[in-house]
């Protein structure tokens, strides 16, 4: 019998029954972003399955920190699943349980047992536990094991403590929920970035991924040798002490790149450490030239990575990228004096030693200071005409959250970068207002590979992008936390894109390595019958669709993001949005890329294309054989 509206509670009521207890598993699936940020679907490196990834993989290695275990074997399963196995000492088999169910229980509040881990506040494991569909956590301790198996945080299984062979250790795997990660996947390149960054920040520790072995001697010398080439000016610069390491040098890149990490992890926003640095840095070249010089001409061009372990970091979210603390000690002792004094007397020591370095280093300064003077007359007209271009700027649909804010949702900015004022008109009108922003490109942009930063203030619409970023003085204030490259599925599109992430890569490459560029991904072929409508990306999905929807199904081919209406498009930017992250391989140098891809190598390019060239079969019939061919040459002509 239905309720009458005077049985019905009114819900604008607030009293002792509007008030809610959550236990703690409700509380972390009801509010993930408190304990992992976003959620995501593993297209992007800040995606929450990384997050629950390295959550599991931090208390591993805090175990070999703390001198137990050297290695560490990590599975990725067919299934999603993924797994960690260490060598440590195992979760005492009394509370295996309690460990990853009980929220506040850990061993690491004690400073003694772990001085100086990651995390500290006993909600990591609990986290991966609850937003994992299934989770399981198994000890090995003196001859014994226990098991324990949860469903959403749901205790399972629970199995009593029988003996084993195994050596001691902890084996923690969870596949991540479906229902909170909708068509997630694991990026290969993410995964093997972070085991290598495990690797650099833990001398002597072995991870085995899928029976591929990572390892590292020389620490951050290491990981500055993976991320320069043959650029460099001057020999790695790398040392380091109790609880803080560094390593520095320049190369021929435009901009300044640094990784950054307190207590092994990645704090991608810097925070008090990476200022610190960079101060350090500085004065550390003024000392030993005993001469004035530019912050900025000291660190054009400059590649560092910094490391410090110290007690009970503070950091400014539970995904711990950005470091507020400003000690570093029990002590009280300034973060900041620490470090500027260690880096600035170790490289002022350093340069004493090796004179050649030291030339290199003054050489560098000296060639970023005549660039700078050059640039500063075109560079102030450049920016008044753009302070002009910004009351009335055309260009530019901004939105409302932007990155460089302390906004709830600045993570969720975005800018599309996109061609023309067709395809603009589209997404402007179905766009976010709140978190995503529109730049529109007039035509196809200048090819600036091997031109000097000066050509970003006389050419108008890169001037235009980089104040609409925010990025002429480096990647700290920037806007958006992504930026999207959003051209049509055609030859010229791809034509768009590759100048575009020349610009990028050739002047600021950090936004690349920190992983906020993208390219939009947009549906080519639209599949309906009268009852239901299909939208697909490739044509294995445009087959599945007519298996669907019956062969008699109408197909629209997509040729422009103009033809698709903002109603549409609306689908294709919001909570489905499909991205691909630009990453740059392991093997691969920005300074390669761009020589290759952009250079006067046409011959290589060309064989490339010839030996890799696929025409469609349903196109042969349409076109000369040869008409790829004879665009892709055009194509190149155009980009030299």
């Amino acid at each position: 019998m239905a309720e009458s509206k005077s049985e019905r509670k009114d819900k604008s009521v607030y009293d002792e029954d509007s008030i809610k207890s959550l236990d703690w598993v409700e509380h972390i699936r009801l509010r993930p972003g408190m304990y992992i940020g976003k959620l995501g679907n593993g297209t992007s490196p800040d995606d929450g399955i990384y997050v629950l990834f390295k959550e599991v993989v931090d208390n591993s290695v805090d175990e070999f920190i703390m001198g137990a275990g050297k290695e560490i074997d990590l599975t990725l399963g067919e299934d999603g699943s993924f797994t960690v196995r260490d060598y440590g000492r195992g979760i005492p088999l009394g509370k295996v349980v309690e460990c990853v169910s009980k929220i506040n229980t850990g061993g690491k509040y004690e400073g003694e047992a772990f001085k100086k881990s990651v995390g500290l506040n006993g909600v990591g494991a609990k986290a991966v536990n609850a937003l994992s569909s299934q989770f399981k956590v198994q000890s090995f301790r003196e001859g014994s094991t226990k098991t324990a198996i949860f469903a959403k945080g749901k205790l399972t299984q629970d199995e009593k403590q029988k003996s084993t062979t195994e050596r001691n250790g902890t084996l923690m795997s969870f596949i991540p929920d479906a229902s909170l990660f909708p068509k997630f996947r694991w990026e290969s390149e993410f995964l093997e970035e972070r085991i290598r960054y495990y690797t650099y920040l833990n001398a002597g520790l072995t991870l085995n991924f899928n029976g591929q072995k990572y390892t590292s001697k020389n620490g951050l010398l290491d990981l500055l040798t993976h991320h320069t080439d043959d650029t460099i000016r001057y020999p790695i610069i790398h040392f380091k002490d109790n609880d803080i390491e560094v390593s520095l040098t320049h190369d021929g890149n435009y901009g300044e790149r640094y990784f950054s990490f307190v207590n092994g992890q990645f704090t991608t926003e810097g925070g008090t450490h990476l200022a610190a640095f960079k101060e350090g840095i500085v004065r550390g070249c003024k000392d030993f030239f005993r001469k004035e010089v530019e912050s900025s001409d000291v660190r054009g061009s400059i590649v560092g990575a910094i490391s410090i372990r110290m007690h009970e970091p503070v950091f400014e979210s539970q995904t711990k990228t950005k470091l507020g603390s400003t000690n570093y000690n029990e002590k009280g002792d300034s973060l900041r004096t620490w470090i500027v004094d260690f880096v600035r007397q170790k490289l002022e020591q350093h340069l004493h030693k090796n004179p050649e370095t030291a030339k290199a280093l003054l050489e560098k300064i000296q060639a970023n200071e005549r660039e700078r003077k050059d640039m500063a007359g075109i560079r102030k007209l450049a920016n008044e005409r753009a302070k002009k271009a910004n009351l009335h700027n055309r260009k530019l649909r901004d939105c409302n959250v932007h990155y460089n804010t302390s906004h709830r949702l600045r993570d969720q900015s975005q800018i599309f970068i996109t061609e023309g004022d067709s395809a603009s008109g589209s997404i402007t009108k179905a766009r976010s207002v709140n978190h995503q922003a529109v730049f529109s490109l007039k035509g196809k942009p200048l090819n600036c590979y091997g031109m000097t930063k000066k050509v970003v203030y006389e050419n108008e619409e890169f001037n235009l992008l980089q104040h609409a970023l925010n990025i002429e003085e480096g990647i700290d204030e920037l806007r958006y936390n992504k930026i999207i490259v959003a051209t049509d599925a055609d030859v010229d599109g791809a034509h768009i894109r590759l100048l575009l992430l020349t610009f990028f890569l050739q002047f600021f490459p950090e936004l690349v390595v920190h992983g906020h560029i993208h390219v939009l991904q947009t549906p080519l072929f639209r599949v309906r019958n009268k009852k239901e409508t299909i939208y697909c990306y490739d044509e294995t999905e445009k087959t599945a669709a007519l298996n669907k929807l019956g062969k008699n199904a109408e197909i629209t081919r997509f040729k422009g993001l103009g033809e698709i209406s903002p109603d549409e498009f609306a689908a294709f930017i919001g909570k489905d949005i499909r991205l691909e992250p630009v990453l740059l391989q392991p093997e691969m140098k920005i300074a390669g890329v761009l020589e290759y891809y952009m250079g006067k190598n046409s011959p290589q390019r060309r064989d490339f294309i010839m030996d890799n060239l696929r025409v469609e079969e349903d196109v042969v019939e349409e076109v000369p054989a040869d008409f790829a061919a004879e665009k892709a040459a055009s194509v190149m002509a155009e980009a030299e």
